[in-house]
């Protein structure tokens, strides 16, 4: 059984893998390995995926909503060493072929009985360490940031749509959150996937933070939702020269996927602003991992700060 990340006095959903908020990961230090290879299902557990694909087609030829597939990928593991000399992490991460249907299928069935007479989650997550799941039960990766504004020193909170599909819609969130998609991550000129450049696409697309906005992207660390199996790194995100008002304008005018979310709040970057939020809101309309990633980047905000101040005390 993994521990749960802890704050305000409350056990969260989530799993802290790797990561202190101290120091970020560096880019080069992040190895994502892609074999194309499906994930392949046990047959009770082809079957679900069958009639979950039926009844999306079902109701696409209906004109009713309906949730359309998308090519992702599945989380073979995750393995974290160190550095020769200054202990720096480096992190691996093994990937291969899975789709949002693939996904469904497991998020979705996660308490349903098999005919072994256990559910997903008693025989994977309970009964083994959920970090060694089997591959097909790990066909989500999200890459969750949290965003400050440097004009103003606000943290961002999101609440995502009741519109978006899953056990975390209607529930406060990271400021941004992308699952990794083959259409957008994988680059077709065989270069690795680059999980900075996913956090960079997740505030363009949700947020409507551009390239000319010179946004300072550090990777904080890695995390397991616990309660609906899912993979995630932690991103804080810095963009220097917005604030509040200059991004709630930008949204008047159109956010690529600004369906996702129906709320924003803005509070100050300080530690009991920020805890002080998590605190009021009930544990229940959190998603598992946030409160974890902005924990960590409130910690690498208070350390740059206070390196800050020494730098200046010192004039360095």
């Amino acid at each position: 059984m993994r521990d749960r990340f802890t704050v305000v006095g409350r056990a969260t959903g989530c799993h802290l893998f790797e990561g202190d908020g101290t120091r970020p990961i560096d880019e080069e230090n992040v190895h994502v390995k892609y074999t194309p290879k499906r994930v392949r299902f046990p047959e009770e557990i082809a079957a679900w995926r069958r009639a979950i694909e039926a009844e999306e087609e079902r109701k696409e030829a209906g004109g009713l909503p309906h949730r359309w597939n998308n090519a992702r990928f599945a989380v073979e593991r995750v393995v974290v060493t160190r550095t020769h000399l200054a202990e720096e992490p480096v992190v691996s991460l093994t990937m291969r072929d899975a789709d949002y249907f693939d996904f469904l299928t497991t998020s979705l069935n996660l308490d349903r009985r098999q005919r072994n007479g256990l559910t997903l989650r008693e025989q994977y997550l309970e009964g083994e360490d959920p970090v060694d799941a089997p591959s097909w039960m790990n066909c989500s990766f999200g890459v969750n940031v949290a965003l400050e504004t440097g004009r103003d020193g606000k943290m961002l909170f999101s609440r995502r749509s009741a519109q978006v599909a899953g056990p975390n819609s209607a529930r406060w969130n990271s400021s941004a959150n992308e699952g990794l998609a083959q259409q957008h991550d994988l680059p077709r000129d065989g270069s690795p996937v680059s999980l900075h450049a996913v956090a960079r696409r997740a505030v363009f697309e949700e947020l409507a933070v551009h390239d000319g906005d010179r946004a300072e992207v550090e990777l904080l660390g890695f995390g397991l939702d616990l309660v609906n199996h899912q993979w995630a790194a932690f991103f804080r995100a810095v963009v220097p020269e917005l604030d509040e008002p200059t991004l709630r304008l930008r949204w008047t005018r159109g956010v690529t996927d600004k369906w996702e979310h129906d709320r924003f709040e803005f509070v100050d970057a300080d530690p009991e602003s920020v805890l002080g939020f998590i605190a009021d809101e009930p544990e229940e309309r959190w998603t598992p991992c946030a409160p974890a990633l902005f924990y960590l980047a409130l910690v690498r905000g208070a350390v740059e700060r206070a390196e800050q101040k020494v730098m200046s005390d010192r004039g360095l």
